[in-house]
């Protein structure tokens, strides 16, 4: 992942009563084995977390991100270049630390190369205290950089900002700090919500239970159909990118690569082509299997308290949708 500009300021706050202040580089990082590898470190951390989508609404005032990252983009290279361009930012984080965090840290910019695609990554950079051997085998005091502590991170994919066909090309972190801080952030971002990662992926997998039901498939090839989806879902939320509903169709039946994809356009679930993954909520969708004294049972997860009730005074599950297959041999066996 080629990195085409980075740099890092400092926002100092020592205490809640104490204004914060901007402590801004001159120049951009030089490259290096450490710092590739620290963002490679970043990014992967970044995807693990709970993020919102949008994008930068056309109206963006001028102290926003958005507003600022077009300047800067499609401005004049001699008064808009990426130190100019990420101080004026870092200017504007400054404010949000001030009104809703009680320390500081360093503002980490980076403008990297992924394939063909550009991406723009910041982050509020917090440090831990550590231990560390030095040359003469001694413990010493080392601060390390606690990229698992993401107060403040975003993601702009740059290309899709550009074609302007997508309404999910930003996203951001807003598990940590409250409300309020998701709000302000949000705000200085100049971002509007485009899709919703959690109801969308939960959408998605209420229609492949649906479409598993309908093609009323065996055990284990609903089981391997479920894996796929899984498995697709899971390695696209750790490299930051979307599910694309048809190449996961392809995935799920490659007999059939267009099934799944007609399903859901003809039962108009109302999903977006591309749907940013929930990791919390693929987490969830798993399966319930148990086998005794002769009985062998497997379900999704999410369907206990649906189309399958645990009595818990009674020990017994209750089955309100028996599969079709299941039914037609019952009926056989009592004819």
């Amino acid at each position: 992942m080629p990195t085409l500009n980075s740099i890092v300021h400092r926002i100092d706050k020592s205490s809640s009563d104490r204004p914060a202040t901007l402590a801004a580089a001159d120049e951009t990082l030089s490259a290096s084995p450490a710092l590739d590898e620290m963002l490679a470190s970043l990014n992967g951390s970044y995807h693990a977390k709970t993020k919102a989508w949008g994008y930068f609404a056309d109206d963006a005032a001028a102290h926003t991100l958005g507003a600022m990252l077009a300047n800067y983009l499609g401005g004049d290279a001699a008064t808009w270049d990426f130190v100019a361009f990420t101080r004026q930012a870092a200017e504007g984080l400054k404010t949000l630390v001030d009104d809703h965090l009680p320390v500081g840290g360093h503002v980490l910019f980076a403008h990297t190369r992924q394939g063909d695609a550009e991406y723009l990554t910041l982050a509020l950079l917090h440090h831990r205290e550590g231990y560390g051997i030095d040359a003469s085998l001694g413990v010493v005091p080392v601060r390390q950089i606690n990229l698992g502590q993401l107060t403040l991170a975003a993601r702009v994919d740059l290309t899709q900002m550009r074609a302007g066909t997508s309404r999910q090309y930003v996203s951001y972190n807003k598990d940590r700090g409250g409300k309020k801080l998701a709000e302000g952030f949000r705000d200085w971002l100049g971002c509007e919500e485009g899709v919703d990662a959690t109801s969308e992926t939960r959408t998605l997998l209420k229609a492949f239970s649906d479409y598993v039901e309908s093609e009323d498939l065996p055990e284990e090839a609903s089981r391997e159909k479920t894996d796929a989806l899984i498995d697709y879902a899971n390695d696209q939320a750790r490299s930051g990118e979307p599910i694309t509903l048809d190449q996961l169709s392809e995935l799920v039946d490659e007999q059939q690569p267009k099934a799944f994809y007609d399903y859901i356009r003809n039962q108009d679930y109302g999903l977006s082509p591309e749907i940013p993954p929930d990791k919390r909520t693929l987490q969830q969708f798993r399966r319930f299997t148990g086998r005794a004294s002769g009985v062998s049972i497997s379900f999704d997860s999410h369907l206990l308290g649906d189309s399958v009730e645990y009595d818990a005074q009674q020990d017994r599950l209750i089955i309100k949708k028996v599969p079709g297959q299941l039914r037609e041999q019952i009926k056989q066996r009592r004819e």
